[in-house]
């Protein structure tokens, strides 16, 4: 009897281990985004923007507490370095910062998923990481600026893991660039496009997401939304692109408000993007707009709207998945 127990249940199992691979080899791009989760990135996010990170200043001990963070997950997931084994740091000097009075070393963190096709062309995905620190022994947690942004870019990177564990990686190779120093001069990304990990000649867009886990008050009546900035700026193919996608695989609605030369916030110009935008690589930039708790100790991860902060993620990672498995690669051919 006990034979034939064991028996049985050997069998189950390895029909079970079957079906769950069965499973893998038949998702499809939704059932990828769809393993972006509300509820995965609010356990991210409230881990990511707690006081125990100190406001993730550059060079702090708050910041480097996050830089590990960043560092653990991807090591987790199995999401390989681009830089060496288990060295996920792109180390800045301290000198580097020259707008800080005190400057301290601080570091961008990296993570590569080679592609399975065309891995010389890379899709940039960025966020930064760091925030405006503690002032009066009070912590500014950042959880929309930009802790909403950097933790959409783990759940994106997970989603794009499982595919590869499923045979159905990207074709092109995706470098997820978490960049430090953005608050006090966008220095991480500045130092990336001077110090590329791979070619910016081999850089086929940037993906940059600062801000988008809350509703700009504007937009109260009207939430269903996110702002891009930049995506018609150098290259039509890449706009018509993002379009497309939004129209097939989402149902929030794409607002240029900040997109228009004349707008006097000058977005464009404020985030991680424009260092790639001024070496002439397509971008886009996700945003959600100000609001009242920006840069102030009171944006904190319980005011994120996390069912949309979901679908803004999901968007972002279809348009990454677009651009990485199309047949031709995106050009600037707006110069």
């Amino acid at each position: 009897m006990k034979v034939l127990f064991i028996t049985a249940l050997t069998i189950l199992a390895v029909g079970c281990n079957s079906a769950q691979t069965n499973k893998g080899k038949n998702m499809s791009r939704e059932d990828y985004a769809n393993t972006i989760t509300s509820a995965e990135l609010k356990t991210h996010l409230y881990e990511f923007a707690s006081d125990e990170m100190q406001g993730r200043m550059t060079g702090e001990k708050g910041q480097k507490l996050a830089a590990e963070y960043l560092r653990n997950f991807y090591q987790d997931q199995g999401i390989a370095s681009p830089i060496e084994e288990n060295n996920y740091y792109q180390n800045i000097p301290a000198e580097y910062f020259r707008r800080m009075k005190e400057p301290k070393s601080s570091e961008n963190v990296v993570a590569f998923i080679k592609g399975s096709e065309k891995p010389d062309e890379i899709i940039v995905l960025s966020a930064h990481y760091d925030h405006v620190g503690m002032e009066n022994g009070e912590i500014f947690n950042g959880a929309d600026d930009d802790g909403s942004g950097t933790i959409a870019m783990l759940e994106i990177a997970e989603a794009f893991q499982q595919a590869v564990k499923n045979g159905k990686g990207p074709k092109r190779s995706i470098l997820f660039l978490h960049v430090t120093g953005e608050e006090i001069g966008l220095y991480g990304s500045k130092y990336y496009t001077e110090n590329p990990i791979f070619p910016l000649a081999n850089t086929v867009a940037n993906l940059n997401t600062d801000m988008i886990g809350r509703i700009d008050p504007d937009k109260k009546d009207t939430p269903n939304y996110i702002y891009l900035i930049g995506s018609d700026k150098l290259s039509q193919e890449l706009h018509d692109v993002s379009e497309a996608v939004a129209e097939k695989y989402s149902d929030l609605e794409l607002d240029y408000k900040f997109n228009d030369e004349n707008d006097p916030n000058r977005f464009y110009y404020r985030s991680d993007h424009y260092n790639f935008a001024k070496n002439n690589i397509p971008i886009i930039f996700y945003f959600n707009g100000v609001h009242e708790d920006y840069h102030k100790p009171t944006d904190t991860p319980d005011k994120i709207e996390y069912d949309l902060y979901a679908k803004r993620t999901q968007l972002i990672f279809q348009t990454a998945w677009e651009v990485a498995n199309r047949e031709e690669r995106i050009t600037a051919d707006k110069l």
